[in-house]
């Protein structure tokens, strides 16, 4: 990775390296992004954000999902400085907790009742906490390189991880169903749970929308042997479809784990759940100093309110639809291969013979230059605050990539 020399950037992680192991950990580290991408921000807003060298980018990631409405969504920064006025952490929840938990239970189709939590770590692993101590059993059906999280039972990493970490996780293959039925009878009578993300969105392949076929075989499962079917919605939630990812399917979990979008930035997550968990969810310990913050809380039930007036999921799918068919178009007529996946307003764009993604990483290096923020292998967001001329904007500095990348190949073959 390399930054503008005598950037605040570059002072910056210089610093960092000092005094925090690698300069940066997890997915925000700067280092796995394409050259000249910017490690530190120092402000955002609507969908834009600026770096500590003054660089301002028309912003695809969202904060990596969290930005929904738009960074400082005057509703929610209303309802957020509103609580912290009163209080945030204290020695235990504000009014906001039962607000929210009603307010979801209200919304989310499957659920009878809600817990709160931090991170979306936080939600799946209460999921899978409750699902065991409701069933006595020990199995998860997880599928073959999903992402649920970064704890030990799910990291995507191996390193510092033991075998008995991972002892009762098995594993399927997302969207088949005949590969899910295997994975349940090798669990036998000791399945406690099957864990699907909402759509399949693993790093640096294309994303697949679930099919209906495969959605009811994990809940005629579930429903056979008295399992618990959890439905990862950290990533996907609220971007889709209000009441729940898989609704259009008529398929509702047991249990869900929610978190980025929930509160519009605000750290937040949560678990919804059907009534036969409700006691286990009650009797399990799970708990964290900065659970009951009243201002993310404050920030979330804004969020809903605005969700729920309609018109925010069909203007990300709208907009996402144009940013899709406009880097097609751009595509076709610098004749260059290339594969859009997954729901439109969480695009994926993979090159075609790239598998070590050099040509996704130029792209998104002259994006960049050009002031658009693009993700060269991870799925990407749009928010509410991207508009017609915005997804204009995107597609000029597309065009630029695109033009770049033919250019490569031109003089590669």
């Amino acid at each position: 990775m390399t930054t503008h020399a005598n950037s605040l950037d570059a002072a910056l992680r210089e610093r960092a390296r000092r005094v925090v192991p690698g300069g940066m950990w997890g997915h925000l580290h700067a280092d796995k992004l394409p050259a000249n991408y910017p490690q530190f921000f120092s402000r955002a807003e609507g969908c834009r954000l600026w770096d500590v060298d003054g660089r301002a980018y028309l912003d695809f990631m969202c904060s990596w999902g969290p930005n929904l409405l738009g960074h400082h969504h005057p509703e929610v920064e209303a309802a957020a400085e509103r609580q912290a006025r009163l209080g945030d952490c204290m020695n235990g929840p504000a009014q906001t907790m039962v607000e929210l938990a009603e307010l979801m239970v209200d919304t989310v189709a499957h659920a009878d009742w809600a817990q709160l939590q931090k991170n979306g770590t936080d939600a799946t692993t209460t999921c899978v906490t409750i699902a065991r101590a409701a069933t006595t059993r020990r199995k998860v059906l997880v599928a073959r390189g999903a992402y649920h999280g970064a704890v030990p039972w799910c990291s995507p990493s191996l390193l510092g991880i033991t075998a008995e970490d991972r002892a009762h996780i098995m594993f399927y293959d997302y969207n088949n169903a005949e590969s899910l039925r295997e994975a349940a009878a090798q669990a036998g009578d000791d399945l406690a749970c099957i864990i699907a993300s909402a759509f399949r969105h693993d790093l640096g392949r294309d994303q697949e929308l679930p099919s209906r076929a495969f959605a009811e075989t994990a809940r005629a499962i579930c429903d056979a042997r008295g399992a618990a079917l959890i439905l990862d919605e950290v990533r996907a939630g609220f971007r889709l479809h209000l009441a729940g990812s898989w609704e259009p399917f008529g398929v509702k979990p047991d249990l869900a784990a929610w978190s980025k979008a929930l509160a519009n930035g605000y750290p937040l997550a949560a678990v919804t759940g059907r009534d036969w968990l409700k006691e286990a969810a009650a009797q399990i310990f799970v708990t964290g100093s900065f659970w009951c913050g009243a201002v993310p809380m404050a920030a979330a039930i804004a969020t809903l309110t605005v969700l729920r007036r309609g018109g925010v999921i069909e203007h990300l799918a709208a907009m996402g639809e144009k940013l899709r068919v406009g880097i097609s178009d751009l595509a076709r007529r610098h004749e260059v291969g290339l594969r859009q996946s997954g729901p439109a307003q969480m695009p994926m764009v993979l090159f075609d013979d790239d598998a070590d993604f050099r040509k996704g990483e130029l792209f998104c290096r002259t994006a960049l230059a050009k002031g658009v923020y693009f993700h060269p292998r991870h799925n990407m967001f749009l928010c509410a605050a991207h508009g017609e001329a915005e997804i204009e904007e995107a597609l000029r500095a597309a065009d630029a990539g695109l033009q770049a990348v033919a250019e490569h190949v031109r003089a590669t073959t």
